[in-house]
């Protein structure tokens, strides 16, 4: 959504989005402890929501192997632990400004209901190995839900394209393999540390269980080949993430996404200013 303005993955930041042009509204999804799809960057709720203050005692302790059992670990309270009810209670807008108090964490369904008809949906499955420890499939939570909705089919409404999105290879290959999906897939990629994927061999890799990259801008910017080896590969690239906070040697947000897409030829950007889009 419009994040730079709106709190980030709530309806008022959806349709901030819509109103300012977006093309495609990219809600990342998580699984409440009652199996809900809901839309959240983080798997924990304590960053953009008063969960501490509403429900104190129900974190968790983090600690890692490295440290010994008595440490003071970092308190988390993860989405998985509560159910939407309780999530629904939870003030997701004035983290951000008090004039957003209010804003609720919505349900994918909700962002469906909101955005369909205006806007294309580009869904994440965010950490689906670890909802699977779980006991929850995230892939096929997601497409019974665009099954109920009419959406698992490529171009099944026209005015909502449908791409789904993943940091996990192996999410994306369940959803082409397992639930025989034709939707476009995109392949995710923050780093590359077994370099397994940034070549163009390894980009033709990825032509086996995705349609698209979606990688990091640095990673374009430190390696502009990497276009063109998706290119030749038969696969998209769809950078993120483009914000006004963050231009680095730009002068603007604005200026930054006109040189990836129209110097280094990317073919989309995610970006949390959809109102600085350079559109030609």
């Amino acid at each position: 959504g419009a994040s730079a303005l709106r709190p980030e993955h709530t309806l008022a930041a959806y349709q901030k989005a819509i109103d300012d042009g977006a093309d495609i509204i990219e809600p990342d999804l998580v699984i409440t402890k009652d199996g809900v799809l809901v839309c959240l960057h983080d798997l924990t709720l304590e960053r953009t929501t008063n969960v501490e203050e509403v429900f104190p005692d129900r974190f968790r302790n983090d600690v890692s192997e490295d440290q010994p059992s008595n440490s003071t670990a970092a308190k988390h309270w993860y989405v998985s632990d509560f159910t939407l009810a309780e999530i629904k209670r939870l003030d997701a807008g004035s983290w951000l400004n008090e004039k957003f108090k209010g804003e609720r964490v919505p349900t994918w369904q909700e962002a469906i209901d909101l955005v369909r008809g205006k806007a294309g949906l580009y869904p994440e499955t965010k950490a689906p190995e670890v909802y699977g420890k779980r006991g929850f499939d995230m892939e096929k939570l997601l497409m019974d839900s665009l099954k109920k909705n009419k959406l698992d089919r490529p171009n099944a409404d026209p005015k909502t394209p449908l791409v789904i999105q993943s940091f996990s290879a192996e999410s994306l290959r369940k959803l082409r393999d397992v639930y025989k999906t034709k939707l476009t897939l995109t392949f995710l990629i923050g780093g590359d540390p077994q370099k397994q994927w940034l070549s163009a061999e390894g980009l033709n890799k990825v032509k086996a269980f995705a349609n698209g990259i979606g990688p990091s801008k640095l990673l374009i910017d430190r390696e502009p080949k990497l276009v063109e080896w998706a290119h030749a590969a038969g696969l998209t690239v769809t950078p993120y993430t483009f914000r006004s906070a963050g231009t680095g040697k730009f002068k603007d947000v604005r200026e930054e996404m006109t040189h990836f897409l129209f110097t280094l030829g990317v073919d989309a950007v995610f970006t949390d200013n959809p109102d600085q889009f350079p559109k030609r």
